[in-house]
């Protein structure tokens, strides 16, 4: 009769073969035994083996090996060549096919100079390797070896989190060593249903202010990540509750009005792809321009990013031009058209003018696509001369396209031809 950890064993390699592609398991086979004929230990390690405990399916997948990285994935080049890409400098490797990947990497052990500072690495073991993660749930690891095939190694407790729903942190210094984890944190407990642990909502609260030792970039970063999730409201509204937002700026929340425009947001978006830019102009939209400005300062975002920002704040200083009752639809466009997509966007989805968001959707869903039939190419044919007055014409083509005035080239062609015959667009 086989005994509890063989049972445990087995149901792992199960969940295994019934999760990943034929092909990949076969990769996952044959690595194993490469490893072990080096010498080396080799586990499947991290979110994947959290997310097969939990059901849900993964194909991007985390290597650890007790021994060398590089010369494991040495041997594994013959097998597969042209096809593991080896990253000498970080002493990683990586197989991508398809819609799958496997990351390689050296076992390892971390410390700390500082709080906020990136860590000294060197050689370890799978268990300070695991020690170095960030939660228990994320700190568990699978045998790939032959001998040890499907076995799970649960140091730290994760298994018995994960069937609680808790996020608890490693160790008393966690948040200390790296405050990023704070937002990681409110990821996994907002994406999984999870709460955080008594202890660990106890630290993290007493080290908040410890995100100042962060830089802006990896704060953006985290962002990114919580911005990439399926609800990321739920991520900031807790991250508000907890002080992170306010860490950043004075201010700054995650309430239910942003839980509101973020949800229609998505319904605004392509599906597939987060809107993190609109996401981004949305939190800000009710600041002033110093309070942005200085939330970009915390953030470092790229230049685009920072254009949208700002033209964001910019434009909702503009509610006022857009709460005429009649405005041409070419004014409407000339109010716009200098405004990205998103800074519109975003004014649309937040105004509390109900005139405002009129205009600015009739902009969005129409306007911006209006151009004239006719070009510089079609006009020089027609008998304009280059120079500015071929602009006049091209500019108001368009407006008399956005206006109604014309609707086709051939209209556009007689209405260029008038201009011409009465020179009414003279410099």
């Amino acid at each position: 009769m086989a005994t509890g950890e063989d049972a445990r064993a087995a149901d792992l390699a199960g969940l295994l073969q019934r999760s990943l592609p034929s092909e990949l398991m076969g990769i996952l086979h044959e690595t194993g035994e490469l490893a072990s004929g080096l010498g080396q230990k080799l586990y499947l390690v991290g979110g994947v083996v959290r997310d097969l405990l939990l059901g849900r399916s993964s194909l991007d997948l985390d290597l650890v090996v007790e021994g060398e990285a590089l010369k494991l994935a040495a041997a594994l080049a013959e097998h597969y060549p042209g096809r593991w890409v080896a990253h000498r400098r970080f002493g990683t490797a990586k197989l991508r096919h398809g819609n799958w990947s496997i990351d390689l990497a050296t076992a390892r052990s971390e410390s700390y100079s500082r709080p906020g500072a990136l860590p000294t690495v060197r050689p370890g073991t799978i268990q300070e390797d695991l020690f170095r993660r960030d939660f228990t749930i994320n700190a568990m690891a699978v045998h790939l070896d032959p001998a040890h095939y499907g076995e799970l190694l649960d140091p730290y407790g994760g298994k018995r989190d994960l069937e609680a729903g808790l996020i608890r942190i490693l160790h008393q210094k966690s948040f200390i060593d790296d405050a990023t984890r704070m937002f990681r944190a409110l990821r996994y407990e907002q994406r999984l249903g999870f709460r955080l642990e008594q202890s660990t909502e106890t630290r993290l609260r007493q080290d908040v202010a410890l995100l100042d030792t962060i830089s802006a970039d990896r704060i953006r970063h985290e962002l990114e990540l919580i911005f990439k999730e399926e609800r990321p409201e739920l991520a900031l509204r807790r991250a508000g509750e907890l002080g992170l937002l306010g860490v950043l700026l004075s201010g700054l929340g995650g309430n239910g009005w942003l839980a509101e425009k973020f949800a229609q947001a998505r319904k605004s978006c392509h599906p597939t792809t987060p809107p993190i830019p609109l996401y981004l102009a949305l939190l800000v939209y009710r600041l002033t321009e110093t309070d942005v400005e200085r939330f970009m300062q915390r953030i470092n975002p790229m230049a685009n990013l920072a254009q949208v920002l700002r033209e964001t704040i910019r434009l909702k200083g503009q509610q006022e031009s857009l709460e005429a009752e009649k405005l041409a639809p070419s004014a409407v466009f000339h109010l716009l058209g200098g405004y990205s997509l998103e800074a519109v966007q975003a004014n649309a989805l937040a105004t509390s003018s109900e005139r405002a968001k009129e205009w600015l959707e009739l902009y969005l869903n129409k306007l911006h696509h209006i151009k004239p039939s006719l070009n510089g190419e079609a006009l020089l044919a027609l008998g304009v001369a280059p120079g500015p007055r071929m602009g006049q014409i091209l500019q108001a083509l368009q407006d008399a396209r956005l206006d109604g005035k014309v609707e086709n080239e051939q209209q556009e062609k007689a209405l260029v031809k008038e201009w011409l015959k009465g020179r009414l667009l003279d410099e």
